[in-house]
């Protein structure tokens, strides 16, 4: 399948392999330091493939990771004796180094996120303040704000329709050609107002994958613009889409 046109979605904001990788640890609650690194693997390549279809712009980490993921694979296969032309010697684990950043990059991103909560409980308290406030300054939001709701998640669901199209029969037979302006169209069309209405509603009517892959870039830029913005109540659970009010 191929996505023609030249409307392209660029995200301005997206997350790294190591964020993927410490994704994929904790939706199938895997001990970060015995990865079982073909499940890990192949479920990367599979996202990969994902980012890949929906052309989206893939920073070149995301290669190397997989790369080095293969790699960790095929070393994990020969027997523990004819590891060493590839390890130091104190170490016979061939995933120890990936363990170790991501054990470093999981420390990073949570001081982050505690500095912004931090951030976050200084403007609730001094936000309203005198306006000759040295420290009341306005920051630039990011363009893509998806909160506890990650790409990864929103990459998640739509692999999740698109198997679905897939188990039905001549799914591919009538399909249509459909622009992203089309979808974006149609989807604040749906959420009119303060509707909530859920990530799944948005395909209901998809007949075809390249219909489904085109909602999901409308949908993409949509949260770019910060039109629209998607909530989960519980993690890895239903995802809701509502209009966005400043």
């Amino acid at each position: 399948m191929e996505l023609s046109g030249d409307y392209k979605v660029q995200l301005e904001v997206f997350e790294g392999p190591l964020d993927l990788l410490l994704y994929l640890i904790k939706r199938d609650e895997v001990d970060i330091y015995d990865i079982p690194i073909e499940q890990i693997t192949n479920q990367y390549v599979q996202y990969l493939d994902l980012m890949t279809m929906l052309d989206l712009n893939i920073a070149g980490e995301f290669i190397v990771m997989a790369a080095t993921l293969m790699m960790i694979k095929s070393r994990m296969l020969l027997p523990v004796d004819d590891r060493i032309d590839f390890e130091d010697e104190e170490e016979d684990d061939p995933r120890w180094d990936l363990v170790r950043q991501l054990v470093e990059y999981k420390k990073f991103k949570s001081a982050a996120s505690h500095l912004e909560d931090l951030e976050a409980m200084r403007q609730n308290v001094f936000g309203s303040g005198a306006v000759d406030d040295p420290i009341d300054i306005e920051i630039d939001q990011p363009a893509l704000t998806l909160g506890d709701v990650s790409i990864f998640d929103l990459l998640s669901a739509f692999n999740q329709v698109l198997e679905r199209v897939a188990e039905r029969e001549g799914a591919e037979i009538f399909a249509e050609e459909f622009s992203v302006e089309e979808k974006i169209a149609a989807i604040l069309d749906v959420a009119k107002g303060e509707a909530k209405v859920t990530f799944i509603s948005l395909f209901e009517e998809s007949a075809s994958r390249h219909e489904i892959a085109t909602i999901f870039l409308a949908l993409l830029e949509l949260i770019r613009l910060r039109q629209i913005k998607v909530t989960q109540r519980q993690a890895l659970g239903e995802i809701y889409i509502e209009r966005f009010v400043e």
